[in-house]
């Protein structure tokens, strides 16, 4: 159980995995992160490949916590997001973590491709900062400050 202090929150961070591959869209949604006014721990790697050793804890990633939310871009270098967020989503050991695909493909088809496979929300990154910041007001007040930290 958590406890509320000063107005602060403490007790265990939320763990987020960030799946991108573009570094300025990764570094802008970890600096909106460190600013979150929930408690988290962001992890980033840069393709499909590293997101599957990532989460089963493969080569460098031994160590890795499990995460509590996943955001994913689907167009992602060595094997492509579709298929980590359809292995996230067969797994059941992960299956119950949500993924929030951020990607610049607003094609519907991947959009209900995407949905079709158990993504839990369909972000288009957005053209300006502005849209970007409201995009993920909406995700801080909707999915993180609703998530209990698993503390794995």
């Amino acid at each position: 159980m958590d406890t509320i202090m000063e107005g602060e929150r403490v007790g265990p961070p939320v763990e987020i995995l960030v799946v991108e591959d573009n570094q300025g869209d990764a570094f802008l949604l970890v600096k909106y992160l460190e600013n979150s006014e929930v408690r988290n721990r962001v992890s980033v790697v840069r393709d499909g490949v590293e997101a599957s050793d990532y989460l089963n804890k493969r080569g460098d990633y031994r160590q890795a916590k499990r995460p509590d939310l996943i955001f994913l871009d689907l167009n992602l270098p060595r094997k492509d997001g579709r298929v980590v967020l359809q292995e996230i989503k067969s797994d059941p050991d992960l299956k119950d973590i949500p993924v929030l695909v951020l990607t610049t493909s607003s094609w519907d088809q991947d959009v209900t491709e995407a949905y079709d496979y158990h993504a839990n929300l369909y972000i288009v990154k957005p053209a300006d900062l502005e849209q970007f910041l409201a995009s993920m007001k909406y995700v801080e007040d909707v999915w993180l400050k609703g998530i209990v930290p698993s503390g794995r």
